[in-house]
């Protein structure tokens, strides 16, 4: 039996150490869009970024597979005052290169130590953007909707830590390796208004936050410590959704909300490997305009977003540099959107749309309005990824699983994103091995169906 004053002393001994760790984890980063693996049709984006603890010249060297001549990409020194963040970035063509590499940073301090920084990349030879396959997924918490989340809500909010470990576990076993947390924060009330402000935000959040002290009613205290630990584990990659201040909401008051909450979940999670980036939560449609009636107000809206992401970039790349932002947006109204697209995505490092398989009449079809945000990303050097819609609409809008054929249809019909992710993994999916279920028995069926597609496309590539 260990003495309470032995106990105490390890657990300010553990606290030290995670501190150490958090700050080690947090002067260097590397970072690659996309991560974990690409087709060779698609460029690596390499960031290699640093936040120094101590004013002098730091010496970054980026490399693949070797820091001998033969694996160099590029380095560049750089005087640097305490505190102030850097990035070097380096474009990678992947062509012919098929397999398993590994992009190696190092940064020389000015007291003549090394930091070093690993990333493994697959390189898929393919001759279509997309990789043809799911490669990771939303993880909401507890569904936003009480109406869609019908048949799985009750189930969700009872998971244990234990339980969000194994989540994490199948959808590794499943090649969805990139976790998207849907929101970090629930603020019911104030579902699509505008008029919400930090002073009388009543959000709730999903983990201890400090800054708010309203708590989801879920069973884990600490979800988002349970996925990022077991995420790391495995090498996989999650964007915490720093949201949810209001739906569709980018005012300056959301944006003061956002800086709040992303510096809070920056600095309690940032040292997990696992951490990738910033999902911000509130969406928007196509057109950027939030579909307001008025001329007056379409022009506000559009205004507001770019703003936001102006400033919100800013702000996360002096926090954690070279680390992307990503913004999941509909499909619809795109044309519309044409005038902000290009001055948006200078800000915004990932979009990713959804919708494509249900565009209205009159509008242009799934396939048109890709190849336009692919155009208008590629011009601003954004990233394009494809959001799959891995549900359908039952007669009283509760969600249930899509059928296998759907899904495949959206994988080989739009083959121009780099990456493709699906909403959402949980009352979706679900393992046949589990004891417990998140949602109906058919979510165990579209989990061996799409395996068994992985299957059959692992073949082919082989072959």
């Amino acid at each position: 039996m260990i003495h309470p004053a032995m106990k105490s002393f390890l657990l300010i001994i553990a606290m030290a150490f995670s501190a150490l760790l958090s700050a080690a984890g947090q002067t260097a980063r590397l970072t690659l869009i996309p991560p974990l693996s690409v087709t060779a049709s698609v460029p690596v984006e390499i960031r290699a970024g640093i936040v120094p603890e101590e004013a002098g010249e730091y010496d970054i060297t980026v490399s693949i597979d070797t820091e001998d001549d033969d694996g160099f990409l590029c380095s560049q020194k750089a005087r640097l005052s305490e505190g102030e963040a850097y990035c070097l970035e380096h474009s990678l063509s992947v062509a012919g290169m098929a397999g398993k590499h590994r992009i190696i940073m190092s940064v020389k301090t000015p007291d003549g130590k090394v930091l070093r920084r690993t990333e493994d990349i697959t390189v898929l030879e393919s001759g279509r953007r997309s990789p043809g396959t799911i490669d990771g997924a939303w993880m909401g918490l507890y569904h936003w909707s009480e109406t869609e989340g019908k048949m799985w809500n009750d189930d969700i909010r009872k998971l244990t830590a234990r339980q969000w470990r194994m989540l994490v576990r199948d959808m590794h076993s499943l090649g969805m390796d990139i976790i998207v947390i849907q929101e970090v924060f629930r603020n019911q009330m104030y579902v699509g208004r505008h008029d919400v402000t930090t002073a009388t935000y009543e959000g709730r959040a999903f983990y201890p936050s400090e800054i708010y002290p309203g708590r989801m009613p879920v069973r884990t205290e600490d979800p988002l410590e349970a996925i990022f630990s077991e995420a790391d584990r495995l090498g996989m990659k999650v964007f915490p959704g720093i949201g949810l201040f209001a739906w569709f909401d980018f005012s300056e008051e959301s944006l003061a909300w956002h800086k709040l909450v992303a510096e809070e979940i920056w600095n309690r999670y940032g040292h997990h490997k696992s951490f990738y980036g910033f999902y911000v939560s509130e969406e928007s449609v196509g057109s950027l305009d939030n579909c307001e009636p008025e001329v007056r107000l379409r022009k506000l809206r559009k205004k507001q977003i770019t703003d936001f992401f102006r400033e919100f970039d800013a702000f996360c790349e002096k926090m954690a540099p070279g680390m992307p932002i990503m913004l999941a947006t509909n499909s619809m109204g795109v044309m519309n959107g044409t005038d902000t697209y290009p001055e948006l995505l200078e800000h915004l490092d990932i979009l990713c749309p959804f919708g494509f398989a249900r565009m209205p009449e009159g509008d242009l079809t799934g396939r048109e309005a890709a190849d336009v945000l692919q155009e208008l990303c590629d011009a601003a050097g954004a990233h394009l990824w494809f959001d799959l819609e891995a549900f359908l609409f039952n007669p009283d809008m509760s969600l249930y699983p899509r059928d296998i054929s759907g899904i495949v249809d959206d994988l080989t019909l739009l083959d121009s994103f780099e990456k493709i992710l699906c909403y959402q993994y949980p009352g979706v999916f679900n393992s046949p091995c589990r004891s417990f279920i998140v949602g109906e028995e058919r979510t165990r069926t579209l989990f061996r169906e799409y395996r068994k597609y992985l299957n059959v496309s692992s073949m082919k590539r082989t072959k």
